[in-house]
C-alpha cells in the first residue's frame, strides 16, 4: 500500500518518511490509533516505503520490485502477526496459518477492526488470541537473515490480543538483530502490556479529519455531497463507521431531524406521530435511529463551539451552519446541555432493546418542554 491510498494523516506520513530519511527510525513502534482512523493501512504503508529500492520524496515508488510484491503482502522481509483462533480443538494456530485470508481481508478491508477480522475466518463467537507458539515463531523468523531488503520487518496488528507470553519477546524488542523494525498497530493503549509499551516508541494517530473524510466519502465510495457530510458528521473520523453507516442508511438525516423538530415547535400531533411512526419501524433499525440521535447530538455540539469559535475553523456544510444558527437562537447553553444529555440517553436505551416507539414518543415530549423551558413532569 502506498501512503497516498491512505485517507488524510499526511502529518504521520511525513514524520514516518523523515524518520527514515533523516536516520532518526526508532527499531520498535506502536503506531496507536482509534478504530477507523488508519492506524493499519498507515502501518502497511510504511512497511511498503521500507523496502522500496526507489524511495520518492513522500513515498514509496510502486513500481520496484520490493514495491510489487510488498504491495501484494507477499514480501519475504516483511511479516504479520494478529489474532487468530483454532480450527478445531486442540490446535495451536499462529498467524501463518491464516496468511491467505489475511492478505484477502487487508485488501478488501484495510480499515476494518479486529471483530472484522474474527468474523472474516469464522470466529463467530471464538475468541482470537496471539499465542505463545505465535511468539515463539516469531522469535525463529526474525533470527533468520534477511532475503531481500536491508530491513526484516515484523507488523504485529492488535497488539491487545498478546497475553503475559508477549513477555517472551522482550529480550527480542530490546536487543534486536540488526534492521529488525518492530510496527505495532494498536488501538486501544491501557490494553497492550506495559512491558512492550515501556519498550517502543509510541506514535498516536488522530481520528480522520472531516474535510477528508467528505472527500474520500465522495471520492471513493460514490456518496452524494450533502450524504458524505452528514455521515462524516456523525462517525466522527472513523471511516469504518462511516462505511457502514453509508450501506445501511437510506435516510437522510437533515430532512428527518427537520421534520421532527417543526413537528416539536408546532404541536402538530399527526405529523409527529407520522415521524415516530416512520422513525421506530423495523425497516429504520435499531443501529439506524441510534446514528440518527448521535447525528443531532454532533450538530447541537457544532453549535455550541460556534459560540466559540472562528467559522472559518469549523467544517461545517451550509445546511449544518444554517441549522446551528438556528437552534442558538431557540435555545441557550443551559438548554442544549439538557438536550445532549437527553439524546444520549435514548442511544444507550436503543442499545438495550428499548421499545423504540414508545422511546420517541417520550423523547419528543422531553424535548418539548425543554425548548419551553418548562420543568419535567416527574412520573
Amino acid at each position: 500500500m502506498l501512503f497516498s491510498a491512505i485517507i488524510g494523516q499526511e502529518s504521520v506520513q511525513q514524520q514516518l518518511i523523515q524518520a527514515v530519511q533523516h536516520n532518526r527510525l526508532s527499531h520498535a513502534m506502536i503506531l496507536l490509533a482509534p478504530e477507523g482512523a488508519g492506524g493499519l493501512p498507515l502501518g502497511l504503508a510504511f512497511t511498503q516505503y521500507l523496502v522500496c529500492d526507489n524511495k520518492q520524496e513522500n513515498d514509496a515508488c510502486g513500481k520496484c520490485t520490493a514495491c510489487i510484491k510488498a504491495a501484494q503482502y507477499i514480501h519475504p522481509d516483511i511479516h504479520f502477526t494478529y489474532p487468530v483462533i483454532p480450527r478445531k480443538a486442540g490446535d495451536k494456530p499462529i498467524s501463518t496459518d491464516y496468511v491467505n485470508e489475511w492478505r484477502e481481508f487487508i485488501t478488501a478491508h484495510p480499515y476494518g477492526n479486529a471483530y472484522d477480522w474474527l468474523q472474516f475466518i469464522g470466529a463467530e463467537n471464538k475468541q482470537g488470541n496471539i499465542t505463545a507458539n505465535e511468539c515463539a515463531d516469531i522469535i525463529h523468523k526474525l533470527n533468520l537473515k534477511s532475503f531481500e531488503s536491508g530491513y526484516k520487518i515484523l507488523l504485529i496488528w492488535m497488539p491487545e490480543y498478546l497475553g503475559n507470553e508477549g513477555n517472551r519477546l522482550l529480550k527480542l524488542i530490546e536487543e534486536p538483530p540488526a534492521n529488525t523494525i518492530f510496527i505495532l498497530v494498536a488501538e486501544n493503549q491501557e490494553q497492550i502490556l506495559a512491558t512492550i509499551l515501556s519498550r517502543t516508541h509510541l506514535i498516536k494517530i488522530n481520528p480522520i479529519s472531516k474535510d477528508a473524510m467528505v472527500q474520500a466519502l465522495t471520492s471513493r465510495a460514490q456518496a452524494s455531497p450533502a450524504k458524505a457530510q452528514q455521515v462524516a458528521t456523525i462517525s466522527a473520523g472513523n471511516y469504518r463507521e462511516a462505511l457502514y453507516l453509508l450501506q445501511h442508511s437510506e435516510d437522510d438525516y437533515h430532512e428527518l431531524l427537520r421534520n421532527w423538530l417543526n413537528g416539536i415547535f408546532t404541536g402538530n400531533r399527526q405529523a409527529l406521530q407520522e415521524w415516530i411512526e416512520r422513525i421506530s419501524s423495523a425497516k429504520t433499525g435499531r443501529e439506524n435511529q441510534k446514528q440518527f440521535l448521535r447525528y443531532f447530538i454532533n450538530l447541537l455540539e457544532h453549535t455550541v463551539r460556534l459560540q466559540y469559535m472562528d467559522k472559518s475553523q469549523l467544517a461545517f456544510s451550509d445546511e449544518e451552519m444554517d441549522f446551528a444558527a438556528k437552534i442558538h437562537k431557540l435555545a441557550n447553553m443551559d438548554q442544549l446541555d439538557q438536550i445532549i444529555k437527553t439524546l444520549d440517553n435514548a442511544c444507550y436505551y436503543i442499545e438495550r432493546n428499548a421499545n423504540a416507539k414508545l422511546l420517541f414518543h417520550a423523547l419528543s415530549i422531553k424535548l418539548q418542554y425543554i425548548f419551553r423551558k418548562k420543568e419535567l413532569p416527574v412520573v
